[in-house]
């Protein structure tokens, strides 16, 4: 088993990338897209099943989830491209000892997060943007979600680990069994217990709680090559600033994306009120859909480029960066078509609410408007996570939302309305884009240079011999 492991591990430096690119990224496509799905039906059984003020309740909890996500993201993607990366360099012992710590710290923050949170839900939920009519909704959806919190970031830590191991396939395994069993249970908890809102959030947190449990007993297996160990628990504050010094990027692109979404939907109440707020959700489920295609992508590309950056095979490095924007461009592409040509039935998914429909329709058409671009954005973004360039990665991750989306969006607004509310998301996308691009030009041309200089030295040398 543990020669296997090895094999698989090793594979990453020999195998042809393209290759390795979709034998890794096939499975967290296929995980990633799932996610996503059940994400959806949640909104999909909350829309049919309670009313359309829950869907924009559920709306308003997006930037907890979005902070939920930073935590997770900053110890999980942190800790898997250390482990990638220290697999490249042959350095087993280390990785599993970061495999421990990832586990320590996602106990440690998931449980901070869920106290702070429940004190002072109210005020969150106000800040976050909701109204008289939301709150309820959003603090019944929260509360279940925060008792669950630890859950939640272990399950996605884990899975980012089994990615980092050679183990995709279990990583997919896991997060559509997840899928799954939320579906079946979403609608025996909203409807034949009557739960509502509630139920929809309880049929989450037992999804991930039963998928965690196999997790650990694959990752508690000591044949297997990256295992846990009990002296791997204790915190290693070496380990810990370097899990966060790379995980800084994801953590500071989804803290973004919570302050943005924040702020948008605060816009969106006031110059639209709570239908364009249910709107926004319903447009983002959709994007989601395609935009998890291109975090699959991004999943699969990381163990590959970290490997590969760790044993400074560089041709490999950006060979897999060339095809996973490619890839990304294309899954994109396909989201835009749908956006154009199909949006009322995809809104329609999810509320029978004329108002709430026609609201949708122009969010879906708006919010996707230059979605082409943005899956080379995150790919390209996500490259620079996974070679340890944390202070590129932050910087691109920051621009189109930070940088961009709030400035527009505070005014635009005043000068077109609700539409310069939404019309402000595909400027800041076109915007960070063309930012990305530049910045990825000059940093190959720098590459370029330093192998020339690399060259001339060598040739130079070997004339004096």
């Amino acid at each position: 088993m543990i020669m296997d492991n090895k094999k698989a591990t090793l594979e990453l430096g020999t195998k042809p990338v393209k290759q390795l690119l979709r034998q890794y990224a096939t499975p967290a496509i296929i995980a990633m897209t799932a996610s996503s799905l059940y994400n959806m039906a949640d909104s999909i059984f909350i829309g049919q099943g309670v009313n359309a003020t829950a869907i924009s309740g559920l709306a308003i909890t997006f930037p907890f989830m979005n902070l939920s996500a930073a935590f997770g993201a900053a110890v999980g993607i942190g800790s898997s491209t250390l482990i990638s990366m220290r697999l490249g360099q042959k350095d087993y012992s280390t990785a599993n000892r970061i495999l421990g710590n990832n586990v320590s710290l996602n106990v440690i923050i998931g449980l901070l997060l869920m106290v702070v949170c429940l004190i002072f839900i109210n005020p969150i939920l106000r800040f976050f943007g909701a109204s008289d009519a939301t709150l309820p909704y959003a603090r019944e959806y929260m509360e279940i979600i925060l008792l669950g919190n630890v859950f939640t970031h272990l399950y996605f830590g884990m899975n980012a680990v089994l990615r980092a191991a050679s183990k995709p396939r279990q990583a997919m395994y896991a997060t559509m069994f997840t899928v799954t069993l939320n579906i079946i249970l979403d609608p025996i908890f909203i409807w034949v217990f009557d739960m509502g809102i509630r139920g929809a959030a309880l049929a989450t947190i037992l999804s991930q709680m039963a998928a965690l449990t196999w997790q650990f007993r694959l990752l508690s297996n000591k044949r297997e090559f990256l295992h846990f160990q009990k002296h791997s628990f204790k915190i290693d504050t070496g380990l810990v600033k370097n899990i966060i010094a790379i995980g800084i990027s994801p953590f500071s692109m989804n803290t973004c994306a919570c302050l943005v979404v924040i702020f948008i939907n605060n816009q969106l109440v006031h110059y639209g009120g709570d239908s364009a707020v249910g709107a926004y959700g319903i447009s983002n489920r959709l994007a989601f859909i395609f935009f998890m295609i291109v975090m699959g992508i991004n999943q699969g590309m990381q163990p590959i480029a970290g490997y590969n950056y760790g044993a400074q095979q560089m041709d490999r490095v950006f060979t897999v960066l060339k095809y996973s924007v490619i890839y990304a461009t294309l899954a994109m592409t396909a989201g835009w078509v749908v956006s154009v040509f199909f949006p009322w039935p995809c809104a329609r998914l999810f509320t029978n609410d004329p108002d709430l429909l026609r609201e949708s329709v122009n969010a879906i058409r708006i919010n996707m408007l230059v979605s082409p671009l943005i899956g080379s954005q995150a790919v390209i973004t996500n490259f620079f996570q996974s070679i340890g360039k944390a202070k590129v990665s932050v910087f691109l991750s920051l621009s189109r939302q930070m940088l961009f989306l709030i400035p527009l969006a505070a005014i635009m607004p005043i000068m077109w309305g609700i539409n310069g509310v939404w019309a402000a998301l595909p400027a800041s996308d076109l915007v960070a884009f063309i930012i990305t691009i530049i910045i990825l030009i000059r940093y190959l041309r720098n590459i370029r240079t330093q192998n020339l200089n690399g060259y001339n030295d060598n040739n130079s040398r070997q004339t004096t011999r």
